[in-house]
């Protein structure tokens, strides 16, 4: 029976709202069967220096506890729901709908966010008021930092991470639209594809220094085939109207470059 499971702190939540020089901000996690690490995830969060936030956890209908760590931090999150959906990018899009902050960012079951990390993020977005997104600096198997847009072409390591550095206003994500769910794995590669190039959307990075938080390795991303990847990115890239001879040029040279690697 798919039931939905619903929880959080509705009066709480119902409470919170943009104030002078401090947006809310809402945390979106998606979790399906990951009681091992979500309690971290969750700690993270509450554990911010920068209280101004709501937290939004959209389970799949996980059936390993995973219930059970939501239940017991029922009073400490703002909404949660369990139920069955279409993958990792729809949970997100819901998520993203029943948002109410102003800036919105995303954060695996997973990942962990530093004590500051929406405190910087916040501070970038009062002191750059035309900025519609920005990318913080992410621990993963090395220092992520940056945003290079003019990468975005030919390769897709223009930017940290998605998760756990990735903010942008809800006004913004809205022109943009939702993560496209019949990408299974790269979406967000198709998202900022239409907010970098499409919609000519304004971000910036913070400092190199300024780390929000840590992502960790063998979480879904890792358990892609190449060949998968590949396949999807370069359908992403048709799909926005990418220049065929362009891509295809990317498409063999990423090949032989992974067939180079796995020779050596």
């Amino acid at each position: 029976m798919n039931k939905r499971i619903i929880g959080g702190s509705k009066k709480k939540r119902l409470l919170k709202k943009d104030k002078k020089n401090q947006p809310l901000i809402t945390i979106i996690t998606v979790v399906l069967n990951n009681r091992k690490f979500l309690q971290k995830t969750i700690d993270s969060v509450l554990n911010q220096s920068y209280k101004n936030n709501e937290f939004i956890v959209i389970d799949g209908k996980s059936t390993d506890g995973t219930i059970n760590i939501l239940q017991k931090n029922n009073s400490k999150i703002d909404f949660w729901i369990s139920e069955k959906d279409k993958g990792v990018y729809d949970a997100m899009n819901k998520g993203m709908r029943m948002s109410r902050g102003s800036i919105i960012v995303i954060l695996n079951s997973d990942d962990i966010f530093y004590k500051n990390a929406l405190k910087i993020a916040v501070k970038y977005f009062n002191q750059n008021k035309f900025i519609d997104f920005l990318f913080g600096s992410v621990k993963k198997y090395k220092l992520l930092y940056g945003y290079k847009p003019w990468k975005i072409k030919w390769s897709f390591g223009f930017y940290s991470t998605h998760s756990i550095g990735f903010f942008i206003k809800k006004n913004s994500q809205k022109k943009v639209g939702f993560y496209n769910t019949k990408y299974k794995y790269s979406s967000d590669y198709d998202f900022f594809y239409r907010m970098i190039v499409k919609y000519k959307l304004i971000g910036m990075a913070t400092k190199k220094n300024e780390i929000f938080g840590k992502f960790r390795r063998g979480g879904i991303s890792s358990k892609i085939s190449f060949k998968d990847y590949l396949n999807e990115t370069i359908k992403i890239r048709l799909d926005n109207g990418q220049n065929i001879l362009l891509v295809s040029i990317i498409f063999l040279l990423k090949y032989t470059r992974h067939l180079i690697n796995k020779i050596i």
